[in-house]
């Protein structure tokens, strides 16, 4: 199945470069670290999305990172069970399934799957496809405040901000993609149900 998933991972991120993408070995990998953070959405037998993540403690006074130094190895080397937040790694369905709900399902997924386990709540670098129709005439940051504003409709931003995700900034050099010349905005969901433990 690692062989199905990296050519869903391929087919979702077709300007990016693919050694920052997850390939079979990192999901292989993920199933000997951390099985329980990694989610597969199914349609009969056929894989087609997943949701990948580990736990971590973050650190907001210095936000700036790349997908490769917060998740280490594999994309899952940087796992830490006692880490406070969910940090999300990847999330994709085939473009040919999409429209369905299955990223809202796999969204709600990761938001039980942390109340479950009591955590702060999830953070990713999100992707900015859409920038790529813009980025001739506008920055990056003049992009995604017009997206998150409503003005401009971004396929990946948009659907994480009507998941209850918000923007706490930009991340550069986030991974090589040329869609959105390697930005990525740092986006976080709380836990509403997160109890503090003494």
């Amino acid at each position: 199945m690692a062989d199905e998933l990296e050519k869903i991972e391929l087919a979702c991120f077709p300007m990016a470069n693919p050694d920052d993408l997850l390939s079979a070995e990192d999901i292989r990998a993920y199933a000997r670290t951390f099985p329980d953070g990694y989610f597969v959405a199914f349609i009969g037998d056929r894989p087609v999305g997943m949701g990948a993540g580990i736990f971590l403690d973050f650190d907001f006074e210095h936000p700036q990172h790349t997908i490769k130094e917060i998740t280490g190895e594999h994309q899952c080397g940087n796992h830490d069970p006692d880490g406070d937040w969910y940090y999300g790694t990847d999330i994709t369905v085939h473009p040919d399934y999409r429209g369905r709900g299955i990223g809202r399902m796999l969204y709600d997924r990761r938001k039980a799957f942390v109340a479950e386990r009591n955590k702060r709540g999830i953070i990713a670098g999100g992707s900015l496809p859409g920038y790529f129709h813009h980025k001739a005439h506008m920055s990056i940051q003049e992009y995604v405040d017009k997206v998150v504003a409503g003005e401009l409709h971004d396929p990946t931003l948009s659907f994480q901000l009507a998941n209850g995700f918000e923007v706490r900034g930009l991340l550069e050099n986030y991974l090589e993609d040329e869609a959105d010349d390697g930005w990525a905005t740092l986006i976080v969901w709380e836990n509403p149900d997160y109890r503090e433990e003494s």
